[in-house]
């Protein structure tokens, strides 16, 4: 399993590692879809924002079928590293992973 590592401060003295599990996740709730305000500015109203997100899903859904949003939060959404820097890097981890993930799915041979 390919694992990533952002960055979460401006300083570059804290990282998160992220694995293809927690981007499936993200992508299977569409936690980073629309998050940012309009202007793309990931601040740290945008990650109380997600945590909000995260905690509506949670109060909506049996515990057994988020197993994967609950360990989604402990890793990355909660974790004390994470501030806006890292949720901004999280996202480019995230558009790229797609991007890569898209790009394989167009080279695969139709079956």
């Amino acid at each position: 399993m390919t694992k990533y590592l952002i960055q979460t401060n401006k300083t570059g003295t804290r990282h998160i590692e992220v694995d293809e599990h927690n981007l499936e996740t993200l992508k299977k709730y569409s936690l980073l879809e629309d998050l940012a305000d309009s202007n793309g500015i990931v601040g740290e109203d945008t990650l109380d924002k997600l945590k909000m997100n995260v905690r509506s899903i949670l109060t909506s859904c049996p515990q057994e079928e988020a197993k994967d949003l609950l360990d989604l939060c402990s890793a990355i959404i909660y974790h004390d590293n994470m501030k806006a820097p890292g949720l901004k890097n999280l996202i480019k981890t995230y558009r790229n992973w797609m991007e890569t993930k898209r790009l394989k799915e167009e080279q695969q041979p139709n079956e």
